[in-house]
């Protein structure tokens, strides 16, 4: 009987989903452990700096699991994180990244959810970029380098969209302040808007700027809640009251309808000129190829 060589057993591309994304979630908890270890017993180094020293550990060792795995398991090196446009496209997803939360907050304050009471301070600052950076890098890697990556060969863009969104939805459930409408928002406006971003450079890089921008303008210049997570000091002072539809409630603004709305219309921008470019790949079940 003619064995299964190595190459046709990885074209099956559920088996490759489960080891990349099994991989890159044991190492990015495993980072995520450490670095809190390392934060609880830091001694005399300054917390902020720990957590950063931490961060910049945590993303270069995601990234490079990530790419030695797409190495084994696709035996092709991932031209998705690569060098290639790497500046350029993180940060311009770091400058939309900025501009959406920043368009998110204005709404609020424009129909009396939230204001800016004053200049906030810098106490919290180090620990927002590195849970930025942490945050864009390994939820960018597992669910936009892995998931949607890996759900778009198997069933065409649409349907990986739709997929990875709602999968990145429920990762988030378990979060302080979760409640199913934060839950369907974060699937709606992040999982989509994220998978637009990729699809449309075809690089990481970019939903991994958007999502940095995002989070840290969010939690590190307004001092709101990031995804449920307790409030910071951001850079500007700010209060945030009202309706849950408008404010997110206690999950944050990420759970607002204004949120939803803002990542939507971005995403069907970036998904029109998507289609534009001829990189929308369409449905098809090529689960298994021989050699």
């Amino acid at each position: 009987m003619q064995g299964i060589s190595g190459k046709t057993i990885w074209a099956f591309w559920p088996l490759r989903f489960v080891v990349l994304f099994a991989a890159t979630m044991g190492i990015l908890f495993a980072n995520y452990f450490l670095i809190s270890l390392w934060a609880t017993h830091r001694g005399a180094l300054p917390r902020g700096l720990v957590l950063t020293i931490g961060a910049i550990i945590a993303v270069t060792i995601t990234i490079l699991v990530y790419r030695l795995l797409v190495r084994w398991t696709e035996g092709r090196s991932a031209s998705e994180l690569g060098k290639s446009g790497a500046f350029s496209l993180t940060v311009a997803g770091v400058v939309i990244g900025l501009f959406l939360f920043t368009a998110v907050f204005a709404c609020l304050i424009l129909f009396g959810a939230a204001s800016i009471t004053g200049g906030g301070t810098t106490n919290d600052l180090m620990p927002q970029l590195a849970a930025a950076a942490m945050a864009a890098v390994g939820e960018e890697i597992i669910m936009r380098g892995v998931a949607f990556r890996l759900f778009e060969e198997g069933f065409g863009t649409t349907i990986a969209i739709l997929l990875s969104g709602a999968l990145f939805g429920l990762l988030h459930a378990a979060n302080p302040g979760a409640t199913v409408e934060s839950t369907i928002a974060i699937a709606l406006e992040a999982g989509i808007l994220l998978a637009a971003a990729y699809v449309l450079t075809r690089s990481l890089w970019f939903p991994i700027g958007l999502h940095f921008g995002w989070n840290f303008t969010e939690g590190g210049i307004f001092g709101t809640s990031v995804s449920g997570g307790k409030s910071a000091t951001g850079l500007i002072a700010t209060h945030v009251a009202g309706a849950n539809y408008l404010t997110g409630g206690p999950f944050g603004p990420e759970a607002s309808l204004p949120a939803v709305l803002v990542c939507l219309a971005a995403a069907l921008v970036m998904l029109v000129l998507t289609a534009k470019r001829g990189n929308w790949k369409n449905l098809h079940a090529r689960w298994m190829t021989a050699d």
